[in-house]
């Protein structure tokens, strides 16, 4: 009988399995699709160094009317949605003032401190170097007044946690980006960022490594998790799969196991969108040189393997809502004031969930009042980036006991069901 089965195979799952299976453990991981062709496929390729502050909800009434009116692309929300979210949405808005956030942000800062390094020993242990770049990631500002604000912003962020920027001009900007069409009043350049130009492939590569290690892979339904007296079952392709240990790495698709296993869900979801468009005809040019995110509209720009991708802000949608990327769409638009696109490669965007909780930290650790059961998910925005040091953090715990981050531990953050 193998020791560990871990659900799911984003990133966050086959970073759990690999990690589990550096510490000698035999591990089979699970999934209804094959590995990184889900969530992890479509975010925006940036591996972010300089994302050690969570996102916080903007307390300011300005922006908080800008909200409500619809008139902010960084959010978009329906209705119907507000009211089953409310509990969850509410306590992230009292985990976004000032004094909360900062305590959440020095864990989370600990958290992306690892990240690079965490990814670094995968990437070379999969051959995936061809899929980095390592040009750091750019946030433009196209007003003098809202880049000179960040800038304080940053040189606090490099105080505080010894993240490396530079500031760029326009004329700065224009030269490390050659192929834009207008002048920008600047960019804050994160320098220490990587990007990835197939992110789901390099899932896929993380996912090879552990089958050449001697991991199983196999596609199965997660929802038919149970548990015997002496083990974690589950039914897959290949017949049940019987184990001592069951980790849940769900991502989104966590907030449907929770009930059946006795929880209360703790998630919200953020939906995502993103477009491919192919670079223009006869131009021999990949662009942009490091992903960028145009700040007044909310949208990241970023060069990828199958074309410019270009990705939306968050919106708040029940999740059997059908899809509403008006978003993207005005980001589209605005993007194509800064760069030439070709054609869109797809005739519809992609849509995907990031799975956040209230206190924007990821839930990871042992599952409070079940014997071998683990989660680690609730990752928002990073699970691309975190998916290898909590997968780390996850095994450390389950095989030497180690429990370096406790604000991490579920104990405390989820409450049981009453039977």
């Amino acid at each position: 009988m193998a020791h560990a089965l871990v659900l799911g195979a984003g990133m966050v799952g086959v970073s759990t399995a690999l990690a589990l299976q550096a510490h000698g453990k035999d591990v089979v991981l699970v999934d209804k699709s094959k590995p990184g062709s889900e969530t992890s496929y479509g975010n925006a390729g940036a591996i972010q160094a300089e994302a050690v502050e969570p996102y916080p909800i903007p307390l300011d009434m300005a922006s908080l009317l800008k909200i409500v009116a619809g008139s902010d692309n960084a959010v978009h929300y329906h209705l119907n949605a507000l009211l089953p979210n409310f509990g969850p949405l509410f306590h992230y808005f009292r985990n976004s003032f000032p004094a909360r956030h900062k305590v959440i942000s020095k864990q989370y800062a600990r958290l992306i401190g690892q990240a690079i390094d965490d990814h670094a020993d995968l990437i070379q242990g999969s051959r995936s170097e061809a899929l980095i770049t390592r040009n750091g990631m750019r946030r433009a500002h196209r007003s003098q007044k809202s880049l000179d604000v960040v800038v304080a912003q940053a040189e606090y962020m490099q105080r505080e946690y010894g993240v490396l920027f530079r500031i760029e001009d326009g004329a700065a900007l224009h030269r490390a980006e050659p192929e834009l069409k207008t002048s920008l009043a600047g960019a804050i350049h994160w320098t220490d960022s990587w990007s990835v130009s197939d992110p789901g492939g390099l899932v896929k590569s993380y996912a090879a490594l552990f089958a050449e290690r001697g991991g199983i892979i196999v596609e199965g339904d997660a929802m038919t998790l149970s548990k015997s007296s002496s083990a974690w079952t589950v039914e897959t392709s290949e017949g049940r799969q019987s184990v001592e240990h069951a980790v849940i790495a769900l991502g989104p698709w966590a907030m449907e196991m929770l009930p059946r296993l006795g929880y209360r869900n703790p998630l919200f979801l953020k939906r995502g969108y993103h477009l491919h468009f192919a670079w223009p005809k006869g131009k021999n040019l990949t662009f942009p040189q490091a992903p960028m995110m145009d700040v007044a509209n909310a949208v990241v720009i970023s060069a990828t393997e199958f074309g410019v991708r270009i990705c939306s802000g968050a919106e708040i949608a029940r999740r059997d809502a059908p899809p509403d990327p008006r978003q993207l769409y005005r980001g589209i638009e605005a993007v194509k004031e800064l760069y030439e696109l070709g054609p869109a490669v797809e005739s519809t965007p992609w849509v995907g969930n990031r799975p956040c909780m209230p206190d924007m930290l990821p839930m990871v650790g042992k599952a409070p009042g079940q014997k071998n059961l683990w989660f680690n998910f609730g990752h928002g925005h990073q699970g691309f980036t975190l998916g290898p040091t909590t997968g780390r953090l996850l095994a450390e715990e389950m095989i030497g006991g180690l429990v370096p981050q406790s604000a991490l531990a579920p104990d405390g953050r989820i409450s049981r069901l009453r039977k």
